[in-house]
């Protein structure tokens, strides 16, 4: 079991930071484009294009497949939401202030909602605090990256993040 990536997006929609934990094999490897032309909402557990128009694909069109893998919406508890594929699950947790956490990882994964509450209280603690760090700006902490990559190493062995870690 992996963790593929984490992206931290700011309530703007920039990627403020990226951090690839996983070199996936070559022939399973993804190209995504930011930011996509289509808005995609979760209806009756179904993924739906919610705004936008692109290369015949319009508006109340269903998602069923990324390049040929099935697709699976959901949300769950604290405004978390969550796409499932066959071969990754896509989480992502956005706070009151608008800033999302978004992470890649195997869909056999356990603990993801635990680590999105660690990666926001990381970020919390050694961005945020950081009195050189500027909100809306790209991160760059060393102590948030060292964090982040124990937290991620801690989530791939055990699998859940107990209370007080």
């Amino acid at each position: 079991m992996a963790i593929f990536s984490v992206y931290v997006v700011n309530k703007a929609g920039g990627l403020i930071y990226q951090l690839d934990s996983y070199a996936p094999r070559a022939e399973a490897e993804k190209t995504f484009s930011y930011p996509l032309d289509l808005l995609l909402k979760l209806h009756d557990e179904r993924v739906l294009v919610a705004f936008g128009q692109r290369d015949g694909i319009r508006v109340g069109h269903a998602v069923l497949a990324i390049n040929g893998v099935d697709v699976n919406g959901k949300y769950t508890a604290d405004g978390k939401e969550m796409l499932e594929t066959d071969t990754f699950k896509l989480h992502c947790f956005q706070t009151l202030t608008g800033i999302k956490f978004v992470v890649l990882a195997d869909p056999r994964q356990a603990g993801i909602d635990s680590l999105l509450r660690k990666i926001y209280e990381i970020y919390s603690d050694f961005a945020l605090k950081n009195p050189f760090y500027s909100l809306e700006m790209p991160i760059r902490c060393e102590l948030f990256d060292q964090n982040l990559k124990l937290a991620l190493e801690v989530a791939e062995k055990a699998g859940t993040f107990g209370p007080g870690s």
